[in-house]
């Protein structure tokens, strides 16, 4: 293998070799990138402790044979193993923000970042909200980004005491003690009284069948973060039905359903969700205001019962 290396000698030339033997190993993309060339480039970029927003020369520069061999083998790694690149790195970048990531928390990907960086218009009116409760936090990314970007004080909720662990690291990270308060909860159940303005989560969607089916990447993911029983609502249901318990009056509640949005439309035939339209892909996250889920609290606590 070493001669078939030697003649990689610029940064260029490890991210196309990258490339390729990501895409002749079948590696499946879905974890931060959708393609072999960006994978590779994350991965080459990172050995060789590179800013991803390098000007265009630095890939004709020559690399020392330490670098090429870190470069080398973390794409080895990550065919052999079949790991996701983040916890290769451990590291992701979401809503323009750097994560610590480790297999106790899922790797960011939630297209919910556009919609915080947009701050989440129009179904939020400027400066309305100042309370915000991010349920299953994990990394505590979607928390992080909302304290960021909108600038509110946010609760992070998650029931894993290792995943706040992770996002707790990144709330100091970020200099956000002040801001994001980490708790301890299954769901709701360690609130108290506490009222928003906004809720958003990126629950646990996936279906009992769909679990048995992923591609082996998603194995070194918390499976708790993903499972949710045989229609993948399992966590859905009882985020919707307390959910207007913990909103203020004008409130909004986002969720990202994921594969599971056409089971959320079966289940909740009269409820007036409203799908989000992304327009750098993604889809699967319905948004409800609490007036609606006022008129539907009847329905919804039917559904769940």
């Amino acid at each position: 293998m070493e001669h078939q290396t030697d003649n990689l000698q610029t940064v260029g030339d490890l991210v196309r070799w990258g490339a390729s033997r990501l895409n002749a190993a079948g590696m499946h993309f879905g974890h931060g990138t959708d393609n072999a060339a960006d994978e590779a480039r994350l991965l080459v970029f990172h050995a060789l402790s590179l800013d991803f927003e390098v000007p265009e020369y630095f890939y004709r520069s020559r690399v020392t044979p330490a670098e090429r061999e870190a470069a080398i083998g973390l794409i080895h790694r990550r065919i052999e193993e079949r790991c996701p690149a983040a916890y290769l790195t451990g590291e992701a970048w979401f809503a323009g923000l750097r994560f610590e990531v480790s297999p106790d928390v899922l790797v960011p990907r939630s297209p919910i970042a556009e919609m915080i960086a947009n701050e989440f218009a129009p179904w939020c009116k400027p400066d309305s909200v100042k309370k915000a409760l991010d349920i299953g936090t994990g990394s505590g990314c979607l928390a992080i980004a909302i304290a960021t970007h909108l600038d509110v004080n946010v609760d992070a909720v998650d029931i894993s005491p290792a995943a706040l662990a992770v996002a707790r690291r990144n709330v100091h990270a970020h200099d956000l003690q002040d801001r994001v308060e980490l708790i301890e909860s299954d769901l709701y159940a360690a609130l108290g009284e506490r009222k928003y303005d906004l809720i958003v989560s990126n629950p646990p969607y996936v279906s009992a069948r769909s679990m048995a089916s992923l591609p082996d990447e998603y194995a070194h993911e918390p499976s708790v973060a993903l499972a949710a029983g045989d229609d993948g609502l399992g966590l859905i249901h009882g985020i919707l039905n307390t959910a207007l318990d913990y909103l203020r009056p004008h409130g909004v509640l986002v969720v990202e359903a994921g594969e599971s949005a056409g089971a959320v439309v079966t289940a909740y035939p009269d409820v007036p969700f409203e799908w989000v339209e992304f327009e750098h892909g993604g889809g699967g996250v319905f948004v409800i205001r609490a007036t609606d889920l006022s008129q539907c609290r009847s329905t919804i606590a039917g559904r769940c019962a």
